[in-house]
């Protein structure tokens, strides 16, 4: 029986202009299961990340090759709808961006121009409490989302990203302009997310990928300063018997 991939890239590269960006890209996400992608700064990781929701298309110049599916459909398709690619596959940005509301529209707002019909006080509620929020702000639901700390923007950023209701959710450096404190509250929302969402996380910190994910994509710029997947696989394999010496120099701190 043939496994069911949340998504699969086949040869993916992308370009921007004539300059290749990230070449040859062949990787199979598990669903429900964290998967990280890490290597050095410039070889593509992130512009792998954007690519996979279709955020690139809003670069001039880039364009992509090779397939991306998601349930067998080539999501870089003719007849592909890129924001209802981006309804599917929500995103978190390296910095908290909320919204210049209160914390309830930030919730409310993307959800109703995505044509929801239900309750919103309830999607709402839900959404803040899938991101161990709802307790720190029940109480203020009117006041402004830039009232909160920046850990609690953080997670009302991933809130926002719940509730369109995604089947993926990418997270580039999530935690990386936040206290100690504030990633070990990301890292553990994570974990609580993975039940029910893939999530794939783009990370400098070699500590948080080998905590907190369960596959892991390492990345390396080849002669042609494209980066590419140079080995992926279980991250304790990953960490502890890469198969590749780049990676293992990279993991232990000797890269570069």
């Amino acid at each position: 029986m043939e496994k069911n991939y949340a998504i699969e890239s086949n040869k993916l590269s992308i370009h921007y202009g004539h300059f290749t960006a990230v070449r040859d890209v062949s990787i199979k996400i598990e669903p429900q299961k964290i998967t990280a992608i890490i290597g050095p700064s410039g070889c593509g990781k992130s512009t792998l990340l954007r690519a996979l929701n279709r955020m690139n298309d809003f670069v001039p110049g880039c364009h992509v090759t090779g397939e991306l599916l998601l349930q067998g459909q080539n999501l870089y398709g003719r007849d592909i709808d890129p924001v209802e690619v981006r309804r599917k596959i929500g995103m978190v940005f390296q910095k908290p961006n909320p919204f210049p509301k209160s914390i309830y529209e930030n919730i409310a707002w993307g959800a109703r121009i995505n044509g929801f019909k239900g309750k919103m006080d309830d999607l709402v509620e839900q959404s803040l409490r899938s991101a161990a929020l709802w307790d720190e702000v029940k109480d203020k639901l009117q006041e402004s989302a830039y009232a909160l700390s920046g850990g609690q923007q953080q997670r009302l950023c991933i809130a926002r990203t719940i509730a369109i209701q995604p089947e993926i959710i990418l997270m580039d450096e999530p935690a990386s302009a936040l206290d100690p404190i504030s990633t070990l509250r990301i890292e553990e929302l994570m974990q609580e997310l993975k039940k029910n969402y893939t999530i794939i996380i783009v990370t400098h910190n070699m500590q948080q990928a080998a905590r907190a994910s369960d596959f892991t994509a390492m990345m390396m710029i080849d002669d042609q300063r494209a980066g590419g997947v140079i080995e992926f696989d279980e991250t304790k394999k990953i960490f502890t018997r890469p198969q590749d010496k780049r990676t293992e120099d990279y993991v232990t701190g000797r890269f570069g």
